[in-house]
């Protein structure tokens, strides 16, 4: 079961049923960011609790968002269109006080500039989010809470009126 935003904005889910742990979302961040495949320079973590659950962490774009609010420096800005967050490379002085205040550990400190990184969506790219793009088992998509709860509904009324729920799941 995928951990589930609190957010008007579209985000990055993870099928928790779906992924295996690959880590090639992890790669194709970084490759994409900085140019290098490298999973501890990733705006996305691969997360394993025990051998039982698999899941991918990213950016979840909270609607007044906490690490926004409780930077010192108001070195993160959220756009209030997309959800996305800013970092201002010339007021962020690395505190971690916006790693602090994540709910959902999205956030890391760059060691090579002690500035704050956090998904973007891949914003610049063309095609849109890099680890959605490359993720071989399509465990990742790029949603919105209202677009997740219509698909539990689809999924329910197909249990309910046993159809397989592959058929009734949009990607």
């Amino acid at each position: 079961m995928p951990i589930t935003s609190t957010s008007k904005f579209a985000y990055i889910e993870c099928d928790t049923n779906l992924c295996v742990g690959c880590q090639l979302c992890e790669y194709m961040c970084s490759f994409t960011k900085t140019g290098e495949y490298n999973s501890y320079r990733s705006r996305i973590r691969t997360v394993r609790v025990d051998e039982v659950l698999i899941t991918a962490i990213a950016c979840r774009t909270c609607e007044n968002a906490p690490c926004v609010i409780v930077c010192p420096r108001d070195a993160l800005t959220q756009d209030p269109l997309t959800g996305l967050i800013d970092v201002s490379p010339t007021k962020c002085d690395g505190c971690a006080w916006c790693i602090e205040a994540c709910d959902f550990g999205a956030i890391s400190i760059n060691p090579a500039t002690t500035l704050a990184e956090i998904c973007d969506q891949c914003k610049d790219e063309p095609d849109g989010p890099q680890c959605v793009k490359w993720c071989p088992k399509e465990a990742l998509k790029l949603t919105t809470a209202d677009q997740r709860a219509q698909r539990t509904r689809k999924k329910l009324i197909a249990e309910s009126l046993d159809i397989p729920t592959k058929a009734t799941d949009p990607k």
